[in-house]
């Protein structure tokens, strides 16, 4: 049987001119392929993107700039620097449509352990700074350590928010500090958030170990769906 395909969310950036374009760091493709797993990229387009979860085995919602809390009636932060728009439409009519496939293998990474959780009803720090002020030791690649259900270890991380709770996921790992940094949706084969970037991780079971559970479920969902 061919490898399971995994979609991986494009970031939509845009040029000094507004003309915009989809990319995907290389980190995350490699990752994917080191796992056994075959990449195709989905587009930061909503309807593209709910059409799309019919092409794929598995999906990672991938990191990239912060949600936009005004649509939710939430003042932004200071510091806050927004995704683009489109992308953010993107992201949660993705999320809106895997409701509709609650078999369908989802890793979220950084960003997409957020929308994750926004999308659900999960409240969200806009900057850790405000409540740790040591936040910086979550950004810019630096390493912590992290103790999860799904491994335990020193990750790379790079991100100044962070969800305050689980909402009506459960909570499966967490930071030394007490950052909130791993939740999964135990109704499902495999619906799970990570704060830390596994596709840049060196330790190996929390960077390549954690990629490779998404592509094991991918493989299980697609052999399950060729059985059907």
């Amino acid at each position: 049987m061919c490898n399971p395909i995994i979609g991986v969310t494009a970031n939509l950036v845009r040029d000094d001119k507004g003309r915009p374009r989809h990319e995907v760091k290389h980190t995350y493709i490699s990752a994917v392929l080191r796992a056994g797993g075959t990449p195709i990229i989905l587009p930061a387009i909503a309807s593209v993107r709910a059409a799309m979860i019919q092409l794929v085995d598995g999906i990672i919602m991938t990191g990239g700039d912060d949600i936009d809390t005004r649509p939710f009636g939430i003042a932004l932060h200071p510091e806050a620097q927004i995704m683009d728009s489109d992308r953010q439409a993107a992201e949660f009519a993705l999320l809106d449509a895997l409701a509709h496939h609650p078999d369908k293998p989802v890793l979220g990474i950084c960003l997409g352990m957020q929308l994750m959780g926004v999308h659900a009803g999960c409240t969200l720090i806009q900057h850790l700074h405000d409540h740790k002020p040591d936040g910086d030791r979550h950004r810019f690649d630096n390493v912590h350590p992290v103790e999860s259900a799904i491994g335990s270890g020193a990750v790379a991380s790079w991100h100044h928010q962070a969800l305050a709770d689980a909402g009506p996921f459960e909570a499966i790992g967490w930071s030394d500090d007490g950052i909130l940094e791993a939740i999964r949706d135990s109704r499902k084969p495999f619906y799970v958030g990570v704060q830390w970037h596994p596709e840049r991780t060196r330790d190996a079971t929390m960077g390549d170990a954690v990629i490779a559970q998404l592509i094991a479920a991918a493989r299980n969902h697609k052999q399950s769906t060729v059985r059907a």
